[in-house]
């Protein structure tokens, strides 16, 4: 925060602890209380004076933009969740402000509630940068040519990101690959440690080639970064990116990583967007692996239908046709599908939905209130939210998996639930998180 900027906060919190309600004059933007000898600006926001057309001085005005907002603890500026850093005073939003579903569902809503089907609920968060992704932004990482972005991190510096996957030309030919896709859950208050711990001993357990993670936290992002089996892989993420947002998807790559990019959706009031990453596979074709996050629903008062379907039927169309051209790729991450709501994945010529090829007939629901314990204290719902799509013209698929299924031994959080009016408290087990994780393995043909 600059100094003046710092000094005028001060000085503001100063004028109002001193005035009078009586004497002064509310914001129509921020509803920061001005004293009356401020007459033209507010001395927040500088938003100028509102002006009733009976009353040629400032009096109160009420704002009608329903949007929700966050207070700023540093300076109480109203953002709004488009936002994750304060426009006043650049403090970070808290993760703990952003609401997951059972946030939602926990509030003592009944059975007639009309969006008891819904997926996954988040606040939107803050677009990281001012500037559409450029496909010309071109860097070079340990000899590659990186396609990159300011939303991906990836600077004009090759000590930005240090890719340390094999090189494609060096060792044995792989008969295998593993990919991971995996929302780890931003929640940061329940047992986040113990929890990111658990989901490192899978990728230690599984050791995938590629892993696509969504609902990444800085927070989360350091605990990955120091753990042991992170020296393995390149990622997508840099640093100084990563602690600038609010949460985010995220790519990891044992294999040498020839590029990696973003793509930004157009439509997305959440800040969603495509990564994209090409690696060298040793003694194979190269291929590409992409995640997103699509648009998630979410519904609140007063009308519950703020579903964004339309948004997220867009935006799997977009990524689709993004990673059309090539002949071997995988999209596997969060899309918030509800095949009622959305109908069917909008799936191009050549490609699949991996559960159904491989798991006809099985349901495959990755958010499971009654399979996943931990959430058997919220209302009843089951999706297939996570999917893993792919176009293969050089490999085929063995096998898919869900992981993360298994509680955490000794670990358990209370949760209170409304139950026909009464208040009750329910021990329940805890799990890497809300999500199960989705394992492929592949072959060469």
């Amino acid at each position: 925060m600059s100094t003046i900027r710092f000094l005028r906060i001060l000085t503001i919190r100063a004028m109002s602890s001193s005035s009078s309600s009586s004497s002064s004059w509310s914001c129509n933007k921020c509803t920061f209380l001005n004293s009356a000898s401020q007459k033209l600006n507010c001395m927040i926001c500088l938003a100028p004076v509102s002006l009733p057309s009976s009353s040629p001085s400032p009096s109160l005005s009420i704002s009608t933009n329903d949007e929700a907002k966050w207070a700023c603890k540093a300076c109480t500026f109203l953002n709004t969740y488009k936002n994750s850093i304060c426009d006043v005073c650049g403090t970070r939003l808290p993760t703990s402000s952003l609401l997951g579903f059972d946030d939602l569902t926990d509030s003592g809503l009944e059975s007639n509630n009309p969006a008891s089907s819904v997926g996954s609920v988040f606040f939107p968060l803050r677009r990281c940068s001012k500037r559409k992704a450029m496909d010309d932004d071109v860097v070079e990482v340990d000899g590659a040519s990186v396609v990159c972005s300011e939303s991906q991190g990836v600077m004009k510096k090759n000590k930005e990101i240090e890719t340390k996957g094999v090189a494609s030309d060096s060792g044995t030919p792989l008969t295998c690959l593993k990919i991971l896709s995996y929302n780890v859950w931003f929640r940061e208050d329940l047992e986040l440690n113990l929890r990111m711990r658990a989901i490192g001993h899978l990728i230690q357990l599984h050791s995938p080639d590629l892993i696509c993670f969504q609902e990444v936290t800085p927070e989360i992002y350091d605990i990955f970064r120091k753990s042991n089996w992170w020296k393995a892989y390149s990622c997508s993420v840099s640093v100084d990116v990563a602690v600038s947002r609010g949460y985010y998807c995220m790519l990891l790559s044992k294999l040498g990583v020839k590029s990696f990019s973003s793509k930004s959706f157009g439509n997305s009031i959440m800040g969603r967007e495509l990564s994209i990453a090409e690696v060298e596979v040793p003694g194979r074709k190269p291929l590409v692996f992409a995640t997103s996050h699509l648009e998630s629903p979410c519904p609140g008062p007063p009308k519950w239908d703020q579903m964004f379907s339309r948004e997220r039927v867009e935006q799997a169309k977009e990524a689709i046709e993004i990673l059309r051209p090539n002949t071997n790729v995988i999209f596997g991450g969060d899309m918030n599908w509800d095949d009622k709501l959305d109908g069917k994945f909008p799936l191009a010529d050549k490609w699949v939905d991996v559960w159904e090829v491989l798991k006809p007939g099985d349901l495959g629901f990755t958010y499971d209130t009654k399979a996943n314990p931990m959430l058997s204290g919220n209302r009843a719902l089951q999706k297939r939210l996570d999917r893993i799509l792919c176009r293969l013209d050089d490999y085929k698929l063995g096998g898919i998996e869900m992981v993360g299924k298994e509680a955490i031994p000794g670990l358990s959080y209370e949760k209170e639930k409304k139950v026909r009016g009464e208040i009750k408290k329910l021990e329940l087990p805890v799990l890497p998180s809300d999500h199960f994780g989705l394992l492929l393995t592949l072959s060469p043909k």
